[in-house]
C-alpha cells in the first residue's frame, strides 16, 4: 500500500483566501512539502497554511533554487521528489503546497513531471494573484469574444509588445523587474488608460496602481508584481 499526495494551491497570500477543501485537507495530512526560495527562508506559502495544518502533521521546508543554473535546479527537485516517493512508499498522507494555483508557474509542476506514473496524486486548485487583482480593481480579465493572455514578463520585451498588439486583455506576472519596458509598451499603445498594476495582492505589503503614470520612476516593486490589460475596459 502508498499513501496520497495532494498538490495544494494556497492562493494568492491571505489566509483566508485558500479553499475550504486545502483547508480541509491541510488538517488531515501527516507531512507538509513547503517550498522556499533561499536556503534557510521562510516560505510564504508555509505562512498562508500555517492556521489550517494540524498538529500531528510533519513540515519539511525544502530549498528550490531561483537559478538559471539547470544543474543546481535539477539536483533539488530531484531530491525532493526522492523523498516524496519515500514517504508515499511509507503510507503518508502530503500535501505540497504552493503559492496561487499549483498548474500555473508553480514550483509543483517542477515536481509533477519527475514523478513516476501510478501515483495516487490530487490536485486542489487555488485562487490566482490574478484572479484576486481583477476583483480588487473590479476589472474584468475578458468579456464576450476577448482573447486573454497570461505571460510572464521575463519573455522578453519583442514578446510583450507582439502579445500587447495581438490580445485584448492581457495579464502580465513578474513585472517588477522589467516594469520600464513594460510601461514603455503599454503607453507606446495608447493602454496607459486600461491597465493597472498590484503588487503583494491581499499581503500587508501589497500596492496598487490604478494609473501606471503614478509609479515613481525609483519605485522597487516586490517579485510578485501583476500587471493587468483590458483594452475594453
Amino acid at each position: 500500500m502508498t499513501g496520497k499526495l495532494y498538490a495544494i494551491g494556497t492562493g494568492p497570500g491571505a489566509a483566508d483566501l485558500i479553499t475550504v477543501r486545502a483547508a480541509n485537507l491541510l488538517a488531515t495530512m501527516d507531512i507538509v512539502y513547503a517550498p522556499a526560495a533561499r536556503k534557510g527562508g521562510d516560505s510564504l506559502a508555509l505562512s498562508i497554511v500555517r492556521p489550517y495544518i494540524g498538529q500531528q502533521t510533519l513540515i519539511k521546508e525544502r530549498h528550490f533554487p531561483m537559478t538559471h543554473n539547470a544543474a543546481e535546479k535539477e539536483q533539488a527537485w530531484q531530491a525532493v521528489v526522492e523523498e516524496i516517493k519515500t514517504d508515499l512508499a511509507d503510507n503518508k498522507k502530503i500535501a505540497f503546497i504552493s503559492l496561487g494555483d499549483v498548474m500555473l508557474y508553480s514550483t509543483w509542476v517542477s515536481v509533477l513531471e519527475r514523478l513516476p506514473d501510478g501515483l495516487d496524486i490530487e490536485v486542489v486548485p487555488g485562487i490566482t494573484s490574478f484572479a484576486l487583482i481583477a476583483a480588487k480593481t473590479q476589472r474584468p480579465l475578458a468579456m464576450e469574444t476577448q482573447s486573454l493572455v497570461v505571460m510572464s514578463c521575463t519573455v522578453g520585451k519583442e514578446a510583450l509588445a507582439q502579445a500587447l498588439k495581438q490580445h485584448s486583455s492581457l495579464v502580465l506576472m513578474k513585472a517588477a523587474s522589467c516594469l520600464a519596458d513594460v510601461k514603455e509598451l503599454i503607453e507606446q499603445q495608447g493602454l496607459l488608460d486600461c491597465a493597472v498594476l498590484v503588487s503583494d495582492a491581499s499581503l500587508e505589503t501589497e500596492k496598487q496602481y490604478r494609473n501606471l503614470r503614478d509609479i515613481p520612476v525609483d519605485e522597487k516593486l516586490p517579485y510578485f508584481t501583476t500587471v493587468l490589460v483590458n483594452k475594453e475596459w
